[in-house]
């Protein structure tokens, strides 16, 4: 069985993650939030506080707000931390990594880390968010991912250069500290443009770290395949296929 997220050498791994540290505005509106069914199959019952890791704009720290946790919410990038804190103001917002959260020992129930993981160094992040969860605390681990058993989502993925796509083998790295890591999947769909799309690209890495040349082809891929192969309409809405995985694993 495959382990692990992307393989990517640590040096390529921050060089992509670099490239969310600007554009908050554009991530908060064009990337999709998540389904309420993965944050109530993660979060069990009795917890009351919980942290964000690589929280981004506040896509999956949402969820948490909403099951009245007390949230601090982990990023690395002050763009995305802006945004985060001027949808969500009710959650304690700070700069750090899943690596370095600067929070304090024991100090939650529940560490969420959604779409981000693949970002981290695993061991060392683990090693982190064992230290700041409560004994018996849950680690939470989420991917949005594209319904690539869909034959035209496949396609799409593949225009789109989406690293975000459902591997069946795929199984996260987590370290020692943790013990019974299991699975969920919420299938759900997503209605957005066309424009949308085009737009949802637009905030991938790697649309953000490839050239204008590569943007422009990439573009006009889309923009073919959508409106001409596919024959949407510019303005027409459409209903994109997701999975959501939603991993668990116990402080051991």
């Amino acid at each position: 069985m495959a382990r692990g997220g992307p393989r990517l050498e640590h040096g390529r791994r921050l060089e992509l993650g670099r490239s969310f540290q600007d554009g908050g505005e554009h991530y908060q509106r064009v990337r999709p939030g998540y389904p309420a069914d993965s944050a109530d199959w993660l979060i069990p019952a009795g917890a009351a506080d919980a942290v964000d890791v690589g929280a981004g704009t506040g896509k999956f720290t949402a969820l948490l707000l909403e099951r009245s946790l007390a949230v601090s919410a982990v990023d690395p990038s002050p763009d995305m931390l802006e945004q985060l804190r001027a949808h969500y103001a009710a959650a304690d917002a700070r700069q750090g990594t899943a690596e370095a959260t600067g929070l304090a020992v024991s100090s939650f129930d529940v560490v969420s880390v959604a779409q981000a993981w693949h970002w981290c160094d695993p061991l060392p992040a683990s090693t982190e968010l064992a230290r700041i969860l409560r004994p018996g605390g849950t680690l939470g681990l989420i991917w949005n991912q594209l319904d690539t058993s869909v034959p035209w989502v496949h396609r799409l993925s593949r225009i789109m250069h989406a690293g975000d796509v459902y591997k069946p083998g795929f199984r996260p790295v987590v370290g020692p500290e943790f013990e019974g890591l299991e699975s969920h999947v919420t299938r759900w769909e997503d209605s957005l443009s066309t424009a949308d799309i085009m737009e949802l690209t637009k905030s991938r890495s790697y649309y953000l770290r490839a050239g204008e040349a590569t943007r422009g082809k990439v573009l006009a891929n889309l923009d073919w395949y959508l409106h001409e192969h596919l024959g949407h309409a510019a303005d027409e809405e459409i209903s994109l296929p997701y999975l959501t995985l939603t991993w668990r694993a116990t402080k051991a």
